[in-house]
């Protein structure tokens, strides 16, 4: 979503692209751009837009709001310091800059340095992840090339809820996962994971306890996308909040102190990435918010005239999206 996003942003709109049935059938950022031109200046389309993005701040503020009960949590247990103060972000506004060049910005700012780690924030639709791909294609291909990884916290959120889950079962009778997740307990299954080279070659996270004996890198996709830890992963993710943050300091310490010549690239939300020390900080901005929403809103109506057009009629590429937005902004009416 994020990359074809970067492409509507970025892309020049002096050529915008026919409406027609091709370019229809693209579902892309190519359409999104023909889409907008269609309807500029439609009110209609302008009040799904403004609706779809607010609805993205929205659950970014969600997000935020939970994220920040996690932190606060973790800081009333003692598990991270209650007095940090995290250094500040360079905000870079992407709006009339491609991919390259704010990943260009970025390698300017962080300068000479050998390696090091890059965190990189900001709200949904900014182009997080596409950016972090281009850094990556830029430091590696860079003068000298430089080793790159990235990293996200996702898996271990994943690997502590497993471990929460495989607890409960093991109980007699089976325990509920709020009972796993007491203080000590959480120590208890931090301390069972470990991040090394494990086979002398690649960094990993080994979870070892409670009779598993697991590499996330070979069950990333099977056991930690589980029933039993995807429906567990948000209650047992507010609660340890702080565990992880630390572990991924600790990790990201790891690679950077051993690997001369590396860099980690970090991207995700402010609260979580603040406590990982580095002098690299970046946060996407865009200075014209309402393209994000016009952008969503361009993407449900194509996925929907799509459904509505015959496969050779290209007359009903025009009344096909009409139709849909007749029929969406009835949602925010």
């Amino acid at each position: 979503m994020f990359s074809s996003l970067y492409s509507y942003l970025f892309s020049n709109m002096s050529e915008q692209p026919g409406l027609s049935l091709t370019v229809l059938k693209q579902q892309n950022a190519e359409t999104s751009n023909a889409i907008i031109d269609f309807f500029q200046s439609n009110q209609d389309f302008d009040k799904l837009a403004k609706y779809e993005g607010d609805l993205t701040v929205k659950r970014d503020k969600e997000d935020d709001d939970k994220l920040q009960v996690g932190i606060d949590y973790a800081k009333d247990k003692g598990v991270i310091d209650k007095d940090f103060v995290p250094a500040p972000y360079v905000d870079i506004d992407v709006l009339g800059k491609t991919p390259d060049e704010v990943a260009s910005v970025i390698i300017d700012q962080v300068g000479g340095a050998a390696s090091g780690v890059i965190v990189l924030v900001g709200l949904s639709g900014t182009g997080k992840g596409t950016t972090v791909t281009k850094l990556r294609q830029g430091l590696e291909s860079g003068e000298p090339p430089k080793k790159v990884v990235t990293w996200s916290n996702g898996n271990i959120f994943r690997s502590v809820t497993l471990l929460a889950a495989t607890w409960c079962e093991q109980q007699t009778p089976p325990a509920e996962l709020q009972q796993a997740l007491t203080k000590e307990n959480l120590a208890s299954f931090m301390s069972m994971l470990s991040f090394d080279k494990f086979d002398g070659t690649n960094y990993d996270t080994r979870i070892r306890g409670l009779g598993l004996d697991l590499y996330v890198s070979q069950v990333q996709n099977t056991t930690l996308k589980s029933p039993k830890v995807s429906k567990n992963i948000p209650t047992v993710a507010q609660v340890t909040q702080g565990e992880v943050i630390l572990f991924a300091a600790r990790a990201i310490q790891i690679m950077t102190t051993a690997e001369p010549n590396l860099f980690v690239l970090l991207e995700g939300r402010a609260q979580t990435v603040n406590y990982v020390p580095t002098p690299h900080r970046f946060c996407l901005v865009l200075s014209d918010d309402t393209l994000i929403g016009k952008r969503r809103a361009a993407q449900r109506l194509m996925a929907q005239a799509l459904k509505d057009c015959d496969d050779d009629d290209e007359a009903k590429v025009e009344e096909a999206l009409n139709n849909a937005l007749a029929s969406m902004v009835k949602e925010v009416a």
